[in-house]
């Protein structure tokens, strides 16, 4: 199991899948064991519970969001259920001038954004086991939300889960968390060896 990162040129490494699907364990997971950067996202929604500003998402308001946008700090933004998210470009491309994995947990539309401007960036998709699977962990997710939005993001979940396919290098099963989490970072350690190969 890797505990540090390979000396190697920065990486770029986007991280997607429905709501639900655990993303963010997986997430606080890599940054644990590859030290890798990650990228906190600005949103207007209110924190869930046990959400910490700074740490999960930086809440702001519409005001201040649009104000980033507007100045060119956005490396990619999405309006989600009415809520705007948004990845601050420039702290990605310090860690990535560092020589850092940059890794960033945002949607299969701010991913084609990102594309554009890194197209060597590695893309990972995150699965359910089942569909079911999925629906039962949104309905125990406390976050104050009726039951049409979770119908929307079930909605979503498979508009981006047949974009995946199309679109994404690696897609890996969250079947088990522990399993998951080694499948993601072998996916990693094998596009930096990769690339240091190129060099």
């Amino acid at each position: 199991m890797a505990q540090t990162t390979p000396k190697t040129g920065g990486k770029l490494v986007i991280l997607s899948g429905p709501s639900g699907v655990g993303k963010t364990s997986i997430r606080r997971e890599i940054v644990r064991r590859l030290g890798a950067y990650h990228s906190v996202s600005l949103t207007t929604r209110p924190p869930g519970t046990g959400e910490q500003d700074g740490v999960d998402y930086h809440f702001v308001s519409k005001k201040e969001f649009e104000r980033a946008l507007k100045n060119n700090e956005l490396l990619e933004h999405a309006c989600i259920f009415g809520h705007y998210y948004g990845t601050p470009r420039k702290p990605i491309e310090e860690a990535l001038a560092a020589g850092r994995i940059a890794l960033l947990e945002i949607d299969v539309e701010g991913a084609r954004q990102v594309l554009r401007h890194y197209p060597d960036a590695v893309t990972i998709f995150l699965l359910p086991p089942q569909k079911e699977v999925l629906a039962e962990r949104l309905q125990g997710r406390n976050r104050g939300e009726d039951e049409q939005t979770r119908r929307q993001r079930l909605a979503r979940a498979d508009a981006e889960m047949a974009a995946a396919a199309r679109e994404y290098k690696y897609q890996v099963v969250n079947d088990n968390l522990e399993r998951a989490v080694e499948d993601v970072i072998s996916i990693i350690q094998k596009e930096l060896e990769a690339q240091e190969n190129k060099q």
